[in-house]
């Protein structure tokens, strides 16, 4: 495990161990936040496999719903408000 400031300073040496296959998880404040691991590219997608398989209505949501409409626009200021990017996680995060 290295320490996240250790990773700054010393990401081309880490990257050197990723590419010979290791896997190095990166910490903040002892925490594991992050691995680094060799990238592995994924297979092509195929697009439109299911056309012409569903049948969907020109009108799939008639009302719209209000707790469903909060969701997406919010019914306060909470939409307004910045989210640190791992707050998920805890405040040792934030």
């Amino acid at each position: 495990m290295v320490d996240i400031s250790e990773a700054k300073a010393h990401l081309s040496k880490l990257m050197d161990r990723v590419c010979h296959g290791e896997k190095v998880a990166i910490a903040k404040n002892g925490l594991p936040i992050a691995d680094l691991v060799p990238h592995r590219p994924g297979g092509k997608r195929k697009l439109g496999f299911i056309k012409g398989k569903l049948d969907v209505p020109d009108r799939v949501i008639l009302e719209a719903d209000e707790e469903i409409e909060n969701m997406f626009h919010g019914d306060d200021d909470r939409n307004s408000q910045s989210i640190p990017v791992c707050s998920h996680l805890g405040p040792q995060y934030a």
